[in-house]
């Protein structure tokens, strides 16, 4: 992820967030030390921005489409209810142990329930049930599919969040299928006459979408 603005303000914004959890501190250090892909975390910003979504919907079942190790699960986890849940997908089985020794040491952890394999397996199995939130960060060439598909398990008055929508600004000049993939999710939400949506400039880009009451 190419960074999008001035790491002093990045660390300023940091800076003024309300305190998190310390699990999520141990998961950032252990991420950043462990893998190799470590510039995927969501951040504590994002993580900040996730769970006060999460207060403001208010949710009680969230569902998370790309677990990696389990930051963005445990930040949600962590602002739910005691009866609350995070349902995570995710097919990396290496990321899957990581997410769980930290979900394991820790309260929040119990909320958070993850499903192996591939998350549009997943999606298909839970037709019929209902999220107040959903948060998407996985392949991104595939974010349009997982937004289809993945819709219609929001309830009305729920929240779709999409997390890299600026994609380090290649949105832009989409050539990769990648680049294309978060450019045409994009433009699907901002054409769906069943959503409210911003494009928030957080991190790498943050999409916030609400799904239309049937009153709206």
């Amino acid at each position: 992820m190419e960074r999008l603005i001035d790491k002093t303000l990045e660390d300023y914004a940091r800076a003024h967030i309300t305190a998190l959890p310390e699990a999520l501190a141990e998961i950032e250090h252990y991420t950043h030390t462990h893998r190799p892909d470590a510039a995927m975390l969501s951040g504590p910003v994002e993580a900040a921005l996730l769970r006060l979504l999460v207060m403001l919907c208010p949710a009680r079942r969230v569902l998370e489409i790309g677990l990696f190790t389990g930051y963005s699960a445990l930040a949600m986890a962590s602002a739910l209810p005691a009866d609350g849940e995070v349902l995570s997908c995710e097919k990396d089985p290496e990321a899957i142990a990581i997410a769980q020794q930290f979900f394991d040491r820790t309260p929040c952890g119990r909320k958070i329930r993850i499903r192996a394999g591939l998350a549009l397996d997943t999606l298909e199995a839970l037709r019929g049930q209902v999220f107040d939130l959903i948060f998407l960060d996985a392949d991104k060439e595939s974010y349009p599919v997982y937004y289809d598909r993945a819709l219609p398990l929001l309830r009305p008055g729920g929240l779709f969040v999409a997390d890299n929508t600026l994609w380090s600004g290649r949105v832009l000049a989409p050539s990769t299928p990648a680049d294309l993939g978060v450019a045409a999710f994009n433009r699907k939400v901002r054409n769906d006459p069943g959503m409210d949506a911003v494009l928030l400039t957080i991190r790498d880009g943050v999409t916030v979408a609400r799904k239309k009451t049937a009153c709206a």
